[in-house]
């Protein structure tokens, strides 16, 4: 009698296991491996971008340490405080999939959605007075002051790193607004929260950036 070859188990894989891979932990490492790869890689796309904000700043201190003075730091301080309740808000979204908690599941995610909408709410405020003031770059920009080139090269900077930014707090609200449809759907549980998990990651990477961007945009000429 010939020996029966089974494959190492039995066991059917989980239902959100995808078919590739054997077991939910294996999807689990490679889905949180993806994301720390990818946020590897805008780490490298925001640093070159802000290697280049330095190295003109560098060149011109003065000019953009002036220009930074018309931008608003209520304003900017304000969001700042709003990315970091956002931040609090993705975590205890993340411990609600992790504890089963469906109903704070949603009303976390609604409340990180709610923050973000809330951050790109200012943010436009912000680029409407620019408008307003004549302080955008191209053929509309409007200073009379010294160093009029050299201020609408902060001013480009300032709005290409954060429309950027606010690109991917776009790309963030989509993601939320995906994952409280899939908790009221209650596609989450302790054995399965990977989508929350590293939607969580990108969430905190975004806020992280703005870190960043605060002190160098906002608090150039504060000293």
């Amino acid at each position: 009698m010939s020996a029966v070859i089974r494959e190492p188990s039995d066991v059917a894989p989980a239902p959100y296991v995808a078919h590739h891979f054997d077991d939910a932990e294996q999807q689990f490492e490679a889905s949180t491996l993806g994301m720390w790869i990818f946020l590897a890689t805008e780490v490298l796309f925001f640093g070159g971008a802000l290697s280049a904000f330095a190295y003109y700043y560098w060149q011109n201190a003065d000019a953009f340490e002036a220009a930074s003075n018309h931008l608003d730091l209520v304003a900017g301080t304000i969001n700042t405080a709003v990315l970091l309740s956002s931040s609090l808000s993705m975590v205890l979204a993340v411990h609600a999939a992790q504890t089963a908690g469906r109903g704070r599941q949603i009303f976390w995610l609604l409340v990180t959605f709610a923050l973000g909408a809330a951050f790109l709410g200012i943010k436009t405020y912000e680029y409407a007075h620019k408008f307003h003031e004549g302080l955008v770059p191209g053929p509309f920009f409007r200073y009379a002051g010294p160093n009029a080139p050299q201020h609408e090269m902060f001013i480009s900077f300032y709005f290409a790193l954060t429309g950027l930014h606010a690109l991917h707090m776009i790309i963030g609200l989509g993601i939320m607004g995906t994952l409280t449809v899939l908790s009221w759907r209650g596609w989450f549980s302790p054995a399965y929260f990977t989508p929350v998990e590293v939607s969580g990651l990108y969430w905190h990477f975004v806020d992280i950036v703005w870190i960043f961007l605060f002190p160098l945009l906002y608090l150039l000429g504060r000293h």
